[in-house]
């Protein structure tokens, strides 16, 4: 190693180690320092250009440091930036109008993070469920799947299925019940006249983007219809073009009673989340029932407006649809003794890596130490999902190094 390179790897080591002392160890990050980000490319502290196939796990979409949704931050930040709900601001509205309009729905409760987004979410059921449904108080039922992942509060990790979730964080919240993901009669069966919901991702990302079979969300809705209970979409991930429709739901013509949206409605620049539902559901919320100091703020109106915009004006679900496809296909030829499956839509892809190989993250090193930045999940599963401004040629020109360490190839097998 050069005396330039000990110097630099000193310096990533220099911000590391700030951060192991400093900050609680709730996260395990692969060893890189990101200090600039264009597109879809990052830069770390020492000049390595990277190909981000993460997204901040769909938040980037739109790629990094766009300049229409950075400005649109900019120039609201000069103007007005917070002023609580105690008042109004002149940027709410006109952001939540373009998002239902875009979504097709009546209402919408702007929040901050996804994880507040299914908080309200399963709020929103609740108060349904006793209000307009007619279920007894404290009795309502919410229907979850097992190898959920929605977020991290205490609720939220009340009905999650992994174990270290909720290690240490109990006792929990009551009134849901799980069910295998992707099994329908599983779901039928469990529904009871207390049942006020079910809470579906149509893909499970941090699961290890796992698609239920083709079917089940149409199936599931149906249920809700039958049953007179709320079929919610968590979107959070899957949502906004992802998946290469605008939401996943659209692959079953699936449109859920409750829409969470999050991540790429903040455009990469700032925390925006949203819950829709048309008004017989939205409204039975009045003054004083549910809030937030940020949610809706002017800041956050603007960026989520022109975060909108721009992955329509770009064209970006479409392309997601195109290049996602094309990108399977190629990670489906290659020839290695590692891949056990490559599953996905869109541009939200996960190639599971036999467990007889491994984990999956001495993969991920391996692809850092060529330019690629992606990410492990639940394991054995290597997630590939760039921003949606990726091209083709960037795809092609990765390919022969991605190929590589599938193979192998510079791999720190155990």
């Amino acid at each position: 190693m050069s005396e330039q390179s000990n110097a630099t790897a000193s310096r990533t080591d220099e911000f590391i180690a700030q951060a192991d002392r400093w900050s609680a160890h709730n996260y395990h990050p692969l060893d890189v320092v990101v200090t600039r980000g264009e597109g879809c490319y990052v830069w770390d502290v020492d000049g390595n250009r990277y190909l981000d196939c993460l997204a901040a796990y769909s938040a980037v979409n739109q790629g990094h440091c766009h300049p229409r949704i950075v400005g649109a931050l900019t120039d609201q930040a000069k103007r007005l930036t917070l002023t609580s709900r105690a008042f109004h601001n002149d940027r709410m509205g006109v952001f939540l109008e373009q998002l239902c309009n875009t979504l097709g729905y009546e209402r919408a409760l702007p929040m901050n993070t996804g994880a507040e987004g299914v908080e309200t979410a399963l709020k929103t059921a609740r108060k349904w469920g006793y209000k307009v449904k007619g279920v007894a108080p404290d009795a309502a039922e919410i229907i979850v799947m097992d190898g959920n992942f929605h977020g991290r509060t205490t609720t939220i990790v009340s009905f999650s299925t992994d174990e270290q979730a909720r290690d240490g964080f109990g006792p929990f919240t009551p009134g849901f019940k799980v069910v295998p993901y992707g099994d329908a009669d599983a779901v039928r069966a469990a529904m009871t006249p207390n049942t006020v919901a079910v809470l579906v991702e149509p893909i499970q990302g941090e699961g290890g983007v796992v698609l239920p079979p083709n079917g089940f969300l149409a199936a599931v809705a149906e249920a809700c219809r039958e049953s007179n209970a709320l079929f919610i979409g968590d979107e959070v991930q899957t949502g906004l073009g992802r998946t290469g429709k605008l939401l996943a739901c659209d692959w079953e013509d699936v449109r859920p009673d409750v829409l969470i949206l999050g991540k790429a409605l903040g455009g990469g620049v700032y925390p925006v989340s949203a819950v829709l539902a048309d008004s017989a559901i939205m409204d039975v919320f009045h003054p004083g029932d549910h809030g937030s100091t940020f949610g809706g703020n002017p800041l956050a109106a603007a960026v989520g407006a022109e975060a909108l915009s721009v992955l329509i004006d770009e064209g970006l679900v479409d392309q997601a649809r195109e290049l996602g496809d094309w990108f399977v296909e190629q990670l489906r030829a290659i020839d290695s003794p590692h891949v056990e499956l490559v599953r996905g839509r869109g541009l939200m892809v996960g190639v599971v890596i036999k467990e007889s190989s491994g984990p999956a993250r001495p993969f991920c090193k391996a692809l850092k130490r060529c330019g690629i930045l992606a990410k492990e999940t639940h394991e054995q599963v290597i997630r590939f999902a760039p921003p949606l401004v990726i091209t083709r040629e960037i795809l092609e020109g990765v390919l022969p190094d991605i190929a590589a360490v599938l193979r192998g190839e510079g791999v720190e097998l155990g």
